[in-house]
């Protein structure tokens, strides 16, 4: 709006005509001199430059919103942009549908966790037709640590949906749709980018996976600020992907160790009157997400998976529609399963803490599946 050309304004014609005499042509460059330097350029008097101001003013300027009109707004948009159902009831309710279209979802916890497992089913889902809840189309597969398995894939077929992949012929339909890519570089992924963007127009993708970009950025010899413009660069690729193809993207990453410096690299810590950085709250978090808090920041929705005592839990960490909650889950041949469809509302420090207690005991599961 700001560009507008103020012919198009209802100025009086003797006052729009000086405007155009002195090159002013648009309510930017009009709004961007004060009334004294418009007077003096104008030849007009104050009264005259103010009842112009007023009257540009008011057509560019954004109209107001009611909180009514732009929750209908965003429901009109969701509506629009879809979501895809993991199969995991509780989740999906909470997610207002599943996986959304469009945009990034995260899937971040320790290695043997069941992030791949998760992966599988969503591509399985994908390809399914739609009348069994899938997208009925192609899924690209970004294999980067080679943990994708067409056995375990099947069998997760075999017993969450028989009736399909009891069949041969279905069966193989059906695995055929994932199309699975293993670059073994950051730069070999870069090369391959521009292929799958044509990939998702030409052959009717439905959800792009890549499992996982920790496991890319970390292959490369660039440490430091390289690194990080490295990976902007991907991120900005792989979201205007998201936005491009309208269908979900799901990507995996990793953990590390919690680095008790990291919270002095957030810009929004606050500095003294003598110049000194005020020490902010640490919490007792032995695990945090990879990729930094540029990656998170382009993720729309970050499900974490970890274990306590024992138990896994998927949690969702962020979300602009759910509050964080935590959903028990185990993993059984027939792949990620929740043992109860109502969540646990989580607060504070619990909501982005990713813990790996016991983890050891319960991740044997499916290793053999997964290599």
């Amino acid at each position: 709006m700001a560009n507008k050309l103020i012919s198009e304004v209802p100025l009086p014609k003797s006052i729009a005509n000086v405007f155009a005499a002195r090159n002013i042509s648009t309510a930017k460059e009009a709004l961007s001199l004060t009334e004294f330097e418009l007077m003096e350029l104008l030849d007009v008097g104050l009264t005259e430059v103010r009842s112009a101001l007023s009257q540009i003013s008011e057509i560019v300027a954004p109209t107001y919103q009611t909180a009514l009109s732009l929750m209908e707004e965003r429901f009109q948009n969701e509506h629009f942009r879809g979501h895809f159902p993991t199969g995991l009831k509780g989740l999906d309710a909470a997610l207002c549908g599943g996986i959304p279209f469009g945009v990034l979802t995260e899937l971040v916890g320790p290695a043997g966790i069941g992030k791949t497992q998760l992966c599988l089913k969503l591509s399985l889902l994908a390809s399914l037709p739609t009348n069994y809840g899938g997208l009925d189309g192609r899924v690209i597969y970004i294999d980067v640590e080679s943990k994708f398995s067409s056995r375990r894939l099947l069998e997760i077929g075999l017993r969450s949906f028989p009736e399909i992949f009891q069949m041969k012929a279905m069966a193989q339909e059906m695995a055929g749709r994932i199309l699975v890519l293993r670059p073994t570089s950051l730069s070999e992924f870069t090369q391959s980018l521009e292929q799958i963007k044509v990939s998702l127009l030409q052959n009717q993708v439905k959800m792009l996976v890549i499992d996982s970009m920790a496991a890319l950025v970390s292959g490369e010899h660039e440490q430091g600020i390289c690194r990080q413009q490295t990976l902007s660069w991907h991120i900005s690729f792989i979201k205007s992907l998201a936005e491009f193809s309208r269908i979900p993207v799901v990507v995996t990453n990793q953990v590390r160790s919690h680095n008790h410096d990291d919270a002095s690299r957030y810009s929004f810590q606050v500095q003294r009157r003598d110049g000194t950085m005020e020490i902010p709250i640490r919490y007792d978090s032995h695990l945090i997400a990879a990729l930094g808090i540029h990656w998170a920041h382009a993720v729309t929705t970050r499900l974490v998976l970890e274990a306590k005592s024992g138990q896994r839990f998927i949690k969702v960490a962020k979300s602009p529609i759910s509050p964080p909650l935590a959903f028990p889950f185990h993993i059984t041949s027939s792949g990620i399963s929740l043992l109860s469809d109502d969540g646990m509302e989580l607060m504070g420090p619990e909501i982005n803490a990713i813990h790996c207690q016991g983890h050891n005991e319960i991740s044997n599961f499916g290793r053999e599946g997964l290599q």
